[in-house]
């Protein structure tokens, strides 16, 4: 028995046990998948926005907190601007797993447990207000902010 190598002909039935029809559908699905992906985008947009509707709840009761009469009246609405922040974290990790320019939102509210806030009041301004936009604004860093290149050398080499 000697063993043949595929010729031309063979490969025409390899085509025809995949009819035309299953190579539409297959171009179709990787159209649909292609265009669910940008729709995964547009989810992370609205989870961020929604996630930004609490920062600004956050950021409006810290506002009024440093305008307190009291200790007690200025620790409290601290304390619901904290709350507010921390509703805001798992709604930002879910856009951040959206969408990969929402990374910077979910990390500033992940320090809120680690630092004050008036600390990141800019950075979540910022970032809102990219997430607002439907431009992809890349937030700027605060005027007090120092960037790589002006940081000095580091000591002891």
């Amino acid at each position: 028995m000697t063993l043949r190598r595929p010729g031309r002909r063979e490969s025409r039935r390899d085509r025809r046990a995949f009819p035309r029809a299953g190579r539409v559908a297959a171009a179709c699905a990787a159209a649909v998948a292609s265009g669910l992906a940008g729709c995964s985008n547009y989810n992370g947009v609205d989870l961020a926005r929604q996630a930004c509707q609490h920062v600004d709840r956050s950021l409006t009761l810290y506002r009024a907190s440093l305008h307190a009469t009291s200790t007690a009246l200025t620790a409290a609405l601290q304390e619901q601007a904290l709350g507010q922040l921390r509703d805001a974290l798992p709604i930002a990790a879910n856009a951040a797993g959206e969408a990969g320019q929402f990374q910077g939102l979910m990390s500033t509210l992940a320090e809120s447990d680690h630092l004050p806030e008036s600390l990141l009041v800019h950075a979540l301004g910022e970032q809102c207000a990219a997430a607002d936009s439907n431009s992809r604004i890349v937030p700027t860093p605060p005027p007090s902010a120092v960037t790589p290149a002006t940081r000095p050398p580091p000591t002891g080499y």
